[in-house]
């Protein structure tokens, strides 16, 4: 195993303790557990690509960690009341409808090629964005906690974007197996 792989398997066994961490109350060092985690997300793709040792096991587990972990928080911290659970169920509902689209592209023998698109890498900002700002929000200024709202709205309204355009590439796709009229070919 190399060393990008070492680090995405670190950042895997990081979900765990970063749960445990915000069940606990304990949101410093939650906050820390993230930011290692983030911090990692990039250092594993950039180490990848700067010592050509992009792997087949690499392309899967990357998304599979990053994943487990904003769903990680985004459940936690919905739990702790922390995050609205509307957001949380949004938040995943996204992610579970991408995931059985991929499922039906496969089964309908249609080759999908998991790259995400630009609305989809500002949904996971935004999302990123709002469990740091929850885990940390005792320490910001008064000032800046009025923003938490406009984050939230920012975040779900991504969400649904980023959604709806998967849902959307995925019937194209679906729909280039028809023939003109919309028929199936035989």
């Amino acid at each position: 195993m190399n060393l990008p792989n070492c680090i995405t398997l670190i950042r895997v066994l990081l979900v765990p303790l970063f749960a445990i961490f915000v069940l606990d109350g304990d949101y410093e060092f939650a906050f820390l557990v993230f930011a290692i985690a983030g911090v990692s997300d990039g250092l594993d793709g950039f180490l990848a690509r700067i010592l050509n040792q992009k792997t087949r096991f690499g392309a899967l587990l990357d998304p599979i960690a990053d994943k487990a972990l904003l769903i990680t928080a985004f459940i936690m911290l919905a739990v702790v009341r922390l995050i609205p659970s509307w957001l949380t169920v949004l938040v995943i509902s996204r992610d579970v409808i991408i995931v059985v689209g991929i499922g039906i592209l496969m089964f309908n023998r249609h080759e999908v090629a998991i790259r995400p698109s630009y609305l989809s890498k500002a949904t996971t900002l935004m999302q990123l964005a709002t469990v740091a700002f929850a885990l940390g929000h005792q320490h910001l200024p008064p000032t800046l906690l009025p923003l938490g709202r406009p984050l939230l709205i920012v975040t779900a309204s991504l969400t649904l974007l980023s959604g709806a355009h998967y849902i959307g590439v995925g019937f194209h796709l679906l729909g280039e197996g028809n023939g003109a009229e919309g028929q199936p070919r035989r």
